[in-house]
């Protein structure tokens, strides 16, 4: 039989004056937010609420969350000054998922996911350009080395041409494909749209694998210049390939094939013309001919 003064009995507690009758030394603590001091909140384990303090503190994000937020005009600067707040573990993830493509992955959905950035893209070609322009110098100085009649002078009008050929391949052909898709997204409601910018993004990181493969190009050895170009065309053009194809696989098969033989000619346009351009050999009419040499150490003696 319990006991009527078991504390372990279940008591009905109606108020709360009765439980101090009961026990005067108990510690009561009123959890109203409104009576407990700064201090006591703390003791007690309470944080504030940073949303209560700042009622206007998540405006911002509210906005972006809803799509109220207003986007300024693609001419002035804050509206690119977004495309440049990235963090760098995202730049080297883009970078190495340029450089390794995996197959049936479409490189916007799996590392841009709706946020292209410019960062990336800009200090990749600004690289590719000073990368050509010295390997190509360098080059050019290996090759000559050691030849007494030939005096080297620094090329600095490469830096320009190699600025206006990747920066506007990096520009102007993500500009056509763009109009190109929209265009035809007109014309057949169900094919997948990627807005200008993630076109840029992607043509941006797609030149990164050329970046290593330039530098190889110093090295005087055609095949293994060759070999990089392949090597880099194949890694380049798959990630531009796998990219672009959900976008055109439900259209006419002759506008499919015209789209992405222009997509693939274009990169090889650029490889070729630039290992040609800033890696071709001298010209024979520059260096003397071995006949004529010849004779110029004979002449003395034949008189």
């Amino acid at each position: 039989m319990a006991s009527t003064n078991d504390p372990f009995q279940f008591q009905e507690f109606e108020e709360a004056g009765n439980l101090l009758e009961a026990n005067r030394d108990a510690t009561t603590i009123s959890i109203e937010d409104d009576d407990i001091p700064e201090k006591q909140r703390n003791a007690a384990g309470f944080t504030p609420d940073v949303n209560d303090e700042d009622p206007h503190a998540s405006d911002d994000k509210t906005e972006l969350l809803s799509g109220q937020k207003k986007s300024a005009p693609f001419w002035t600067f804050e509206y690119y000054q977004r495309f440049f707040d990235i963090e760098t573990h995202h730049v080297k993830e883009r970078i190495i998922g340029s450089m390794l493509p995996w197959p049936g992955k479409n490189f916007i959905h799996v590392h841009l996911r709706r946020k292209p950035d410019l960062y990336g893209p800009f200090w990749i070609c600004t690289t590719l350009v000073f990368a050509l322009a010295i390997s190509g110098n360098f080059s050019n100085f290996l090759l000559n080395l050691g030849k007494p009649d030939h005096k080297y002078s620094p090329q600095f009008g490469k830096v320009t041409i190699a600025a206006t050929a990747i920066f506007s391949y990096a520009w102007f052909v993500p500009l056509a494909l763009w109009g190109c898709l929209l265009w035809r997204n007109n014309k057949i409601m169900n094919l997948v749209s990627y807005s200008f910018m993630e076109i840029v993004c992607v043509y941006g990181y797609s030149l990164a694998i050329y970046i290593p493969a330039v530098v190889l190009w110093i090295i005087p050895f055609e095949w293994l210049r060759w070999c990089s170009i392949v090597v880099a065309l194949c890694l380049s053009g798959s990630v531009l390939v796998m990219t672009f194809w959900p976008a055109v696989r439900e259209d006419h098969p002759k506008v499919i094939a015209a789209i992405m033989s222009a997509i693939v000619l274009l990169n090889v346009l650029l490889a070729v013309g630039c290992k040609a351009y800033f890696f071709s050999k001298p010209e024979a009419a520059l260096s003397p001919a071995p006949s004529a040499a010849l004779e110029l150490t004979k002449a003395p003696s034949a008189t």
